[in-house]
């Protein structure tokens, strides 16, 4: 057998003996009356990113097959309210068989699978951010000849009450080991279940954040993954959310995504890391510096990082985070190894030496090739991110960005060395973007740049006008100005939006 396969912890693909990726109808009726299992979970995130499910008896086989087949009637106006009219609402759900998992906390043996939509046409609802992810990667490969590839870094918060015992260094956790970190096993524990339902996890850690608040334990964690074709990229991340909260409330613990919970605590972002293929090989290296493709694919999310917030930013507590000195974006730049930038170009094993020789004696020299692992990250998103409308506007930046005449010069005139604060880079950061401070003024970038996300057919107006109306609605310009200093009406605030995406 494969050995992918025999080390992939899904269950599923274990059992068929073939890559999720390769699974078809017959495949999936075959798990199920093989393995017993009496029910099937269709499941979708709707506008505001959070999973619905639709549960479904196996009565019997004719049964089991049409609802693969057919799929089922939902109401598009409940799921998808800011730009889908009850009047004609009604969507069709139908199951991609690729992200079949057994759901880890039925009670009876359950196989769920993501679905997509399809309209009274019977086509991909242009509205659904599955379909509009689906259509911007498309747009990406058929403009560029390359393929996009995505990988997050999930952040966020357990909250629990706090035990006293071996206290944590206030804002110190990075990487931090039990006692002092709490909740490693829970972390643990998270990863294998996102795992099991398909999610190919980098690694796990503790995060910066720590501290004590009304009595409780808010503790960061971090969950990255590895680098994905940008569908299957979210699709991951979606899962993983799912599994964390279901996880979190099965253990008596609480857990948030929100952005920000305090002044001067450590937010919760959702960093994007970003590569191009081509034939299976990375497209982000040329001779060892950063390709010309790459600078593009740069130049062109450093165009639309304004309104990209409207996709990875969308709650008033977002733009808490995005402040100076908390190692979160202000302005449009980017930089090599540098976290005071908007897009950072991570250290990418460029040196050619073979340190796990140097580290292990015993190993003999060999050439690896390091040049997969490049990526580029985007570092302004958060929980609160609709996560296909995030992949697939970053996807529409970097094609712009390889399709443009002008991406390099972009790109040149944006880079920062260094601390974007320091006093070095005071002239250089007057002339730089500014990112949108406030729901506001996202709504206001995404209808000044909407063209070039509904160009190709990527983004539907109709959902853009839906997502301006909500940023707008937030009526949140100037809010932080007027909370910072009033930590009673910046919890209240966090509370509001507390369980966001």
């Amino acid at each position: 057998m494969n050995k992918e396969i025999e080390l992939n912890p899904n269950q599923v693909v274990a059992y068929l003996k073939k890559p999720a990726a390769q699974f078809t109808k017959e495949d999936i009726i075959r798990y199920i009356t093989e393995q017993e299992i009496t029910m099937v979970n269709f499941m979708y995130p709707a506008e505001g990113g959070r999973v619905k499910t639709l549960n479904f008896v196996v009565n019997n086989l004719a049964y089991l097959e049409t609802i693969l087949t057919c799929g089922e009637r939902v109401d598009g106006s409940s799921l998808f309210p800011s730009y889908v009219e009850a009047g004609n609402s009604d969507l069709y759900v139908l199951p991609r068989f690729r992200t079949a998992f057994l759901d880890p906390f039925a009670e009876i043996p359950t196989l769920c699978m993501l679905c997509a939509f399809f309209d009274k046409e019977g086509k991909p609802f242009g509205g659904s951010p599955e379909y509009t992810l689906h259509r911007a990667a498309e747009a990406f490969t058929e403009s560029t000849g390359l393929t996009f590839e995505a990988m997050g870094e999930l952040e966020y918060y357990v909250i629990a009450d706090d035990d006293e015992m071996f206290p944590a260094t206030n804002q110190r956790g990075y990487h931090e080991s039990g006692p002092y970190a709490k909740f490693n096993e829970f972390r643990k524990m998270c990863m294998a279940y996102i795992a099991n339902a398909g999610g190919q996890i980098k690694y796990g850690h503790s995060e910066v954040g720590n501290f004590k608040l009304n009595g409780k334990i808010y503790e960061q964690n971090e969950i990255e993954f590895l680098p994905n074709p940008v569908e299957s990229a979210a699709d991951q991340l979606t899962l993983a959310k799912w599994v964390i909260r279901n996880l979190a409330y099965q253990q008596g613990l609480d857990i948030t995504f929100a952005p920000k919970i305090t002044v001067g605590k450590a937010g919760s972002g959702l960093h994007i890391h970003m590569r191009l293929m081509k034939d299976g090989k990375n497209c982000m290296i040329e001779n060892g510096v950063l390709s010309e493709a790459a600078r593009k694919a740069i130049g062109g999310m450093m165009l639309l990082a304004p309104s990209i917030t409207a996709f990875g930013n969308r709650n008033p507590t977002s733009y808490f985070r995005l402040v100076p000195h908390q190692e979160a974006p202000t302005n449009v730049c980017w930089g090599d190894r540098n976290r005071s930038v908007l897009v950072r170009v991570p250290l990418g094993w460029t040196s050619d030496v073979d340190m796990c020789a140097a580290a292990n004696p015993l190993e003999k020299p060999e050439r690896f090739d390091t040049t997969q692992k490049q990526t580029v990250e985007m570092r302004s998103p958060d929980g609160s991110a609709d996560l296909y409308f995030l992949m697939a506007g970053l996807c529409v930046a970097c094609r712009i960005g390889l399709e443009r005449a002008d991406a390099l010069e972009i790109a040149k005139n944006t880079y920062v060395d260094g601390d974007i604060h320091s006093e070095k880079n005071k002239a250089l950061l007057a002339g730089l973007e500014q990112l949108p401070t406030c729901c506001v003024e996202s709504g206001d970038w995404l209808e000044k740049q909407r063209g070039m996300f509904e160009e190709k057919s990527v983004f539907n107006p109709r959902a853009i006008d839906g997502m301006i109306r909500n940023l707008r609605a937030m009526n949140d310009k100037g809010l932080y100005a007027s909370l910072q200093n009033d930590e009673a009406k910046l919890l209240a605030l966090v509370e509001q939006y507390f369980h966001c995406g």
